[in-house]
């Protein structure tokens, strides 16, 4: 490439990359203006518990049908080309306000988001509670490590949690909504300037809708799916470039004056393919910062697409020294055999390795993109491993196979509006895979998620998993961005085969509203329990949104007073060892150990931990445990939050018995009261609590 030809396509990249950013950050401001104004407006009532009523679901099917209204509209102006900012600021306020309604309302009377705090969700809430007691990354229970659990979404969290005055476990359910519709209108923008404007519009309404009825509850790797689908369009543009093959070729063929090469140099009409590298390796990093899991599948599909781009790269090379061949051969027939050096097929045809070389070096840069980015996150942990400091061990994050990791997710069978939709888009991929990118791209992901299942369960044989179980938001949103290519698609061919009649495009798109609506109108239903969860949980306040007694949680708030005035000291300088580790989720006291291994550090030990705990337990006398606590490997804890039992203190802690399902094994360790009766122990009975303080 000259340096002419360089400049030009920097030149190119630099306006093109910035009016998509430029667009992109004015769709995330009208988004996160029409989210917040949205969650504002539903605080300011009084809703009935979606549990007990169904006022809130009622309502959020209107608010759904005028947010897709908003959308239809926006189709429309731009399918007749009129007024094209008005139609950009309906669907960006469309998308937003269709996410906002969709979780916003029925979680309305509640101040927690899906899940409440219950399983997954608690530790996750902890994390969020750790990041806005302080903007350092740190591991979200313990007190001396870095984290281990990517904390890019909990960060931007916290900060957002500080920014607004909230506590951690009270900002989740805002934020979660907020960045969800931000993701939902960026992705639009990213649809738009990939494929047609009007098909934007419905791609990204179809893979948000999905997402929000089966990726809402996990929010940080929801964001990841809803921008899955246009950074493979990205990622499998700058990797398969059979074009600059063609022009490589032509530009090397004798008789392509020097004028032609000029203008092909002078006036690149596209980036090379650059921008594309920049924008799927920025999707990398955004992966590998917020969802380990999502990051892996996202890599492992980028490295897929090189090797087919590759294996289709150099078929096609063989295909044009064969045709370069015929060609020479003809040549020399017809002058009698006589050839020159111009006229050899090495001539014009570009080897084999300079063919590959273009797809390497930006499988490579997109990696150094994404590294530098994740880099923000994981140097901390990176640090600590490396330097040996603590050991790797008591990792089992992977240790989960339920029933559904042990078969191939098949959401295309289904019977239901979504399997069909699902099903409408696996043909697609099939019949287009040879004639469209877009095809080829979405059936890569389609197959990456396949070939990770299999893996996963190949692990299994290894005593772990890959939680190939994990992937069927990606599978959902990948199918259903290809259902709406083959909807259209399929409806214009019906329609010239019925011989264009009047009123057939106007009877499909009533199909594709109608549809859209009743898909719609279901997502509550499909995230019952969710919703359910987050009113029969009690929140950080002591109350339970549903109106019914709360749990022992509503005692978090004297046992935070006591700590405060019984330690003298803040809370991120205690270390407390309680079973009841929701507590850690409300306030941002650091834990002696975790809620499972599967949610716990590997630098942390908690196998070690679990044994230290239960050898504390079987001490004889208070001297003893005093001892063995100063002589502690890990930081000792300076309280214990136990529950109480006769003339035990009692915590309810847990073991990894992968691969039983359920992996979990609750077990009880009981602690003497005698242990405590010392003056170097503060005891006090808050509830159904014992609040045991180290002097």
């Amino acid at each position: 490439m000259s340096e002419r030809e360089s400049g030009g396509r920097a030149a190119v990249l630099v306006r093109q990359a910035g009016g998509a950013l430029g667009e992109a950050v004015l769709a995330a401001v009208v988004a996160a203006v029409v989210a917040g104004v949205g969650l504002f407006a539903f605080s300011r009532v009084q809703w009935p518990a979606f549990n007990a009523s169904h006022v809130t679901k009622a309502l959020t099917t209107v608010g759904q049908v005028g947010a897709l209204a908003m959308l239809v509209v926006a189709v429309v102006l731009i399918r007749h080309h009129k007024w094209r900012w008005l139609s950009k600021l309906l669907s960006w306020g469309g998308i937003s306000a269709f996410v906002t309604v969709t979780l916003g309302m029925p979680l309305a009377a509640t101040k927690l988001y899906l899940f409440g705090m219950s399983v997954d969700q608690e530790f996750r809430t902890q994390y969020l509670t750790r990041l806005t007691d302080s903007a350092s990354l740190h591991d979200m229970n313990y007190i001396d490590l870095p984290p281990f659990y990517p904390g890019g979404w909990f960060w931007f969290g916290g900060r957002f949690a500080s920014l607004t005055g909230m506590a951690g476990w009270e900002a989740f359910k805002p934020y979660a909504i907020l960045v969800l519709a931000v993701a939902a209108v960026v992705a639009l923008v990213l649809w738009s300037n990939l494929i047609r404007a009007d098909w934007a519009v419905a791609v990204a309404a179809a893979t948000t809708a999905v997402t929000l009825a089966y990726g809402a509850p996990e929010a940080y790797s929801a964001v990841l799916v809803l921008l899955l689908g246009p950074a493979l369009l990205l990622a499998w543009g700058a990797l398969y470039r059979p074009a600059e093959l063609a022009l490589r070729s032509v530009l090397a063929a004798p008789g392509v004056d020097a004028s032609t090469t000029d203008t092909v140099e002078r006036e690149p009409s596209t980036a090379g393919g650059w921008g594309a590298v920049i924008g799927a390796g920025l999707f990398l990093g955004v992966a590998a910062s917020f969802y380990t899991l999502y990051f892996g599948l996202a890599v492992f599909t980028v490295c897929l697409m090189a090797v087919i781009a590759a294996v289709l790269m150099l078929r096609e090379r063989h295909g044009a020294l064969r045709t370069q061949h015929h060609r020479d051969a003809a040549a020399r027939s017809t002058s009698g055999g006589q050839t020159g050096d111009a006229s050899t097929p090495g001539a014009r045809v570009p080897g084999g390795w300079a063919v590959l070389r273009p797809i390497l070096a930006r499988l490579i840069t997109m990696g150094l993109v994404a590294g530098l980015l994740a880099l923000t996150v994981w140097t901390p942990f990176l640090l600590d491993f490396l330097s040996g400091k603590a050991s790797f061990a008591g990792g089992s994050a992977f240790h989960y196979l339920p029933e559904a990791g042990s078969r191939l997710p098949l959401p295309m069978f289904d019977f239901s509006l979504a399997g069909a939709f699902c099903l409408l888009g696996l043909i697609w991929l099939v019949v287009r895979a040879g004639s469209s990118r877009r095809a080829q791209a979405l059936g890569i992901g389609v197959l990456a998620v396949y070939l990770w299942c299999l893996l996963s369960m190949l692990a299994t044989a290894a005593g772990t998993t890959l939680l190939g179980f994990r992937l069927e938001a990606p599978l959902y949103a990948l199918l259903g961005a290809a259902g709406v290519f083959g909807f259209a698609e399929g409806a214009r061919a019906v329609y010239q085969v019925l011989n264009e009649p009047a009123r057939f495009r106007l009877a499909a798109g009533a199909v594709a509203i109608v549809g859209a609506v009743a898909f719609a109108q279901e997502i509550p239903q499909v995230l019952n329990t969710e919703i359910n969860t987050a009113y029969t949980d009690t929140d950080g306040n002591g109350q339970r949104a549903d109106k019914r007694p709360p749990s022992a949680v509503s005692h978090y708030a004297a046992i935070d007073a006591k700590l405060l005035e019984q330690t003298g000291r803040p809370r991120d300088a205690t270390v407390v060892l309680t079973a009841d580790t929701s507590f850690l989720a409300v306030y941002p006291y650091y834990g002696f150990q975790s809620l499972t291994s599967h949610y716990a550090n590997p630098l942390a030990d908690f196998p070690g931990r679990a044994a230290e705990i239960k050898r504390w337990s079987q001490l004889q006398s208070p001297a003893e445990l005093v001892s063995a606590l100063e002589h502690s490997p890990w930081r000792a804890p300076d309280a214990f939050l136990f529950r109480r039992s006769g003339d035990e203190y009692t915590l309810r802690l847990a073991e990894d018995v992968y691969p039983n399902d359920p992996n979990v094994k609750r077990y009880t360790v009981s602690f003497p009261k005698r242990l405590f009766e010392d003056a170097r122990f503060t005891s006090t009975e808050i509830g159904p609590f014992t609040l045991v303080v180290r002097k």
